[in-house]
C-alpha cells in the first residue's frame, strides 16, 4: 500500500503562516483583499469560488466577488478588470476561465495588472515563474504540486519527473518548479511516443491531463510519486483525477488522493499570494 500525500497538512500549514501576515497587515491598517471575477454560472467555478471565500474568511483576508453575465462584452469585462486593476483597495484579483468563447483569453491576460495577478496568468507572472526572478506569482495549481512534494519531504534533486500536460496552468509553469529542485523533466502530451515507456522510468509523475484514467497501471512502476492533478468525474458521478487510483495505487509508493489532495492546497495558496500581494503593494514585509 503506497503513502497518501494528502493536502489537509499541507494547507494547514500555509494557513498557519498566511495568518500572522495578515495580522501584521490588519496591525497596519491594511485589509488584504481578493476580487473574484466571474463570467456566468459554471458550476465549477461556483464550486472553486465558494471555497475560495470560504478559505479566506477564515483567514480574515476580505472578499469581492465580481459576477458578470454570460453575454458581457469582452469591452465590458476590460473595462471592470482595468476598474480592479486601479482599486487600491483590491490587491488580489483571480479571474475565472476558460472564458465565454466570444471574449479574447489573450486580451484578458493583457488587461490584469501582474501585480495583482495572484493566480500567474499573466504573461509578467509567468515570465518570473521561467526566469526564477520571484516577480509576480506562480499559478497555484501548479505551486500547489511542489509545496506537497516539499512538504512530504520528496527530494526531486536529480530524480527523472515526467509531466504529463504542457498548458500554461500546470503542465509548464509545474515543469519549470520541479527543474528548480533539480529534477529532470520531460514534459508529455499527445504527440508524446510510446508515453508509457517515458511515465515508467520516471521517479515522479504529475498528472495534468485532466482525462478520466490517463494514467493507468501500466504506466507505473514501483517506488514512483505521484502528483495527481486532474479533477474529473466517473461513470457514478464520484469525483477522480488522472490516474487510475485503485489500479496504481498499490504497486508507487506514494500519490496524491483525488479529492484531498492538490486541490485542498490550491485556495491556501491563492489566498497566500493575496497577502503577499497586499504586502508589496503598501512596501510591508
Amino acid at each position: 500500500m503506497s503513502t497518501l500525500l494528502k493536502g489537509a497538512p499541507v494547507a494547514a500549514a500555509i494557513n498557519e503562516k498566511t495568518k500572522a501576515r495578515v495580522a501584521h497587515l490588519r496591525a497596519r491598517g491594511v485589509i488584504p483583499t481578493l476580487a473574484l471575477v466571474r463570467v456566468g454560472e459554471n458550476d465549477a467555478d461556483i464550486y472553486y469560488e465558494k471555497g475560495a471565500m470560504k478559505r479566506c474568511a477564515a483567514l480574515e483576508i476580505e472578499t469581492k466577488p465580481v459576477t458578470l453575465p454570460v453575454d458581457v462584452t469582452e469591452a465590458e469585462l476590460l473595462s471592470k478588470i482595468d476598474e480592479l486593476n486601479r482599486d487600491s483597495a483590491v490587491h488580489g484579483v483571480l479571474i475565472f476561465r476558460p472564458l465565454p468563447r466570444h471574449i479574447s483569453d489573450d486580451a484578458v491576460r493583457a488587461a490584469l495588472s501582474p501585480d495583482k495577478d495572484v493566480d500567474g496568468i499573466t504573461d509578467g507572472s509567468l515570465a518570473g515563474v521561467f526566469t526564477g526572478s520571484g516577480r509576480g506569482f506562480c499559478p497555484c495549481t501548479a505551486q500547489s504540486c511542489a509545496e506537497i512534494l516539499d512538504f512530504y519531504g520528496v527530494d526531486c534533486s536529480g530524480k527523472r519527473a515526467a509531466v504529463l500536460g504542457r498548458s500554461l496552468v500546470i503542465g509548464k509553469p509545474v515543469s519549470q518548479l520541479l527543474l528548480a529542485r533539480n529534477a529532470t523533466v520531460t514534459v508529455c502530451h499527445t504527440k508524446t511516443r510510446d508515453l508509457p515507456s517515458e511515465t515508467k522510468r520516471a521517479d515522479i509523475i504529475v498528472a495534468a491531463v485532466g482525462h478520466l484514467r490517463a494514467l493507468t497501471a501500466d504506466m507505473v512502476s514501483p517506488n514512483q510519486v505521484i502528483i495527481d492533478v486532474g479533477i474529473n468525474t466517473d461513470e457514478s458521478g464520484k469525483m477522480v483525477g488522472d490516474a487510475d487510483f485503485p489500479a496504481t495505487e498499490p504497486i508507487v509508493s506514494a500519490i496524491t488522493p483525488v479529492p484531498g489532495g492538490v486541490g485542498s492546497v490550491t485556495t491556501s495558496l491563492l489566498a497566500a499570494h493575496t497577502v503577499e500581494a497586499a504586502e508589496r503593494q503598501n512596501n510591508i514585509m
